[in-house]
């Protein structure tokens, strides 16, 4: 199987200021397909142009990287900008792109970061999936009202361009997500950062957030295994944000809809997070549910021993899923929506809601 062909622009479908979705004829097959540009890495395309695409993600036939994607336009081929600043993300690879980095020797903020090492008690929401971002923002958004500032923190372990990211355009359009930070190898935001060190210290005194979210990108990636997936990676994440006076809330990834029983009811992936990844006690917060749901929770938590560990707190994400739905902002996890796994999108808002909470009641 071929990772390479070579593709003709028929169209572009939807034009971003930093993506294009493009419609392209593949010559080796006659297939025509979708194909995602970069315009920092590939620059703009126009129809009719030749481009060279990497077609590995949708011959693997995986979901969330389901598009081919422009590796150069051969048609033009030197039309990508330089940008600012001398921090290269994607290093030695050649795709390699410099950003100015806010921590960086050039940015106005240099000496912030020379000196700060506190975020002053911000509220720092991690979670280990993509989609946990909306209904989080959503809850602490309800609570605390729209004048509230939240920024997204995205880590490099799943997508590394902020722009593959559709739903980041929409939670900003919205206003429920007012400044997006990438961090290490992710590129692409508002602030780009070297570390989540950094990218905390700007969230809360360069973008003056109230609250901080961090979570990988789309494409989180799972094996089936223990401790292979990437979202292990918010247990130091949770741990960085205690160091500089944050306030770590974990969201767990709840699910009465998933087949897989490994996922069903708590994941096994934030036991191994709560119980091997970090070593610093945070809020783990729930949602308020009952019943047989609330049972199984409970005897999932008492035998993994997580309450020995982390301090396990029950909240109503109600008002996050409220306001999500008031906005008509889109709630989607695994190929399901909010009415298909209502526990998992109301695990995610009650950590928003508690976290307004937090705050605005020791204002």
């Amino acid at each position: 199987m071929r990772r390479f062909e070579i593709g003709e622009v028929e169209s572009v479908l939807t034009e971003y200021s930093d993506a294009q979705l493009l419609m392209v004829h593949i010559k080796s097959t006659g297939e025509r397909a979708n194909a995602f540009n970069y315009v920092s890495l590939t620059g703009r395309a126009n129809a009719g142009d030749v481009v060279l695409l990497n077609v590995c993600a949708v011959r693997l036939g995986l979901g969330t990287g389901g598009y081919h994607f422009v590796v150069a336009n051969m048609t033009n081929p030197t039309n990508a900008e330089m940008m600012q600043g001398h921090i290269v993300k994607m290093r030695y690879s050649p795709h390699q792109v410099n950003v100015l980095s806010v921590e960086a020797q050039e940015s106005r903020h240099h000496e912030l970061f020379r000196e700060c090492h506190s975020i002053d008690g911000m509220p720092v929401i991690v979670g280990q999936l993509h989609s946990m971002l909306a209904p989080a923002a959503a809850g602490f958004k309800a609570i605390l009202g729209m004048e509230s500032r939240v920024a997204y923190v995205m880590t490099d372990s799943a997508a590394l361009p902020m722009a593959f990211s559709e739903l980041v355009r929409v939670l900003k359009d919205k206003r429920i997500v007012d400044v997006t930070i990438t961090t290490g190898q992710a590129f692409g935001g508002d602030i780009e950062s070297v570390n989540i060190f950094t990218g905390l210290i700007a969230a809360r005194h360069v973008a003056n957030a109230d609250l901080a979210i961090v979570t990988p990108g789309p494409g989180h990636v799972g094996t089936a295994t223990k401790f292979g997936f990437s979202g292990i990676e918010v247990g130091w994440a949770a741990e960085i944000a205690s160091a500089i006076s944050g306030i770590p809330i974990f969201i767990p990834r709840v699910s009465f809809a998933e087949g897989r029983m490994r996922h069903f009811g708590l994941s096994h992936h934030t036991i191994t997070v709560l119980t091997y990844a970090t070593n610093v006690p945070i809020t783990v917060c729930f949602h308020s549910c009952g019943g047989d749901e609330r049972r199984l929770i409970e005897t999932q938590i008492d035998a993994a021993g997580i309450r020995q560990r982390h301090q396990v707190v029950w909240e109503d994400g109600t008002p996050g899923i409220e306001l999500s739905k008031s906005i008509s902002l889109p709630l989607a996890s695994m190929g399901r929506g909010y009415e298909d796994d209502p526990q998992y999108f109301l695990t995610a808002a009650a950590s928003g809601v508690y976290a307004a909470k937090l705050l605005k009641f020791n204002r």
